[in-house]
């Protein structure tokens, strides 16, 4: 009898871990600042990407405030951190334009080529998905906690919360199911954009290696993470109005994490 021999299949994955480990804490800082630096090479672009950003959230807050979804406001604005790696692309790209000594233009910056192509895009509908996933799950734990209870406005719903047993429960709860989904999509996402504009990968793999990448540096990406969330949370206090620094700043420090992670030589330069 003739033996069948059944191809052995080889999933994509790599074969040398191309990426850093255990990057000191303080290394967060250190991209914060290159973040900065980069703003101000030719800042007017990254000033007006800001710009852009600041009005469309402003816009979508406003939008839902006029048509009473306020119910999912908080949601919304936490889901923001969810797609923001995606939205910051063309700050992505400008730091490439930096460290290659190209020229800097607004017109790349808005009509961006990553290596992977239309990866990026899939990968920013996943996003999207896991965002809208998280505000459905956020009114689901409502309806848990209050009922059929309409939503009291945003008047009395901090009242609501910290006042009462069941809205400290809801917060709690509500905190830790959020925090799930934020750590689930930042590390899925926060090197994955970057490299797809830099590498050829696909969606799923570059999110993997993402997740990879945060696992293996916890203690620097939870200080990255917070420093995240500090300046998201400052922007929020001054009315989103602080997205036009804070948004530029942290899309360009963020291309400075990846290259300080991802050992990968660039392939333009191949």
């Amino acid at each position: 009898m003739t033996k069948i021999r059944i191809p052995k299949v080889v999933p994509p994955l790599e074969r040398e871990r191309k990426f850093k480990r255990d990057l000191p804490v303080g290394t967060a800082f250190k991209w914060l600042e290159a973040g900065w630096k980069d703003m101000w090479v030719s800042p007017f672009p990254s000033l007006f990407y800001g710009l852009v950003i600041f009005i469309i959230s402003l816009g979508m807050v406003s939008g839902m405030v006029h048509l009473a979804y306020d119910y999912i406001l908080f949601p919304a604005l936490a889901g923001f951190m969810v797609v923001g790696p995606v939205l910051a692309i063309g700050l992505y790209e400008k730091s490439r334009q930096i460290s290659r000594g190209e020229p800097i233009t607004l017109t790349h910056m808005i009509f961006v080529r990553a290596v992977s192509g239309g990866q990026v895009l899939f990968t920013g509908l996943l996003l999207c998905s896991l965002m809208a996933l998280w505000m459905r799950a956020a009114v689901l734990l409502y309806a848990l906690f209050f009922g059929v209870r309409g939503f009291p406005g945003l008047d009395d719903i901090f009242t609501i919360l910290v006042t009462t047993d069941t809205g400290l429960w809801l917060l709690i709860v509500g905190s830790l199911v959020g925090g799930l989904f934020a750590a689930f999509s930042f590390a899925i996402s926060v090197f994955s954009i970057p490299m797809m504009l830099n590498e050829r990968a696909d969606a799923l793999t570059a999110m993997g290696t993402s997740m990879a990448m945060v696992w293996n540096n916890r203690p620097v990406m939870i200080s990255w993470g917070a420093i995240v969330l500090t300046l998201f949370v400052l922007s929020l206090l001054t009315g989103l109005f602080g997205l036009i620094i804070a948004f530029p700043v942290l899309g360009h420090a963020t291309w400075h994490a990846y290259k300080a992670v991802r050992w990968e030589k660039d392939p333009q330069a191949a």
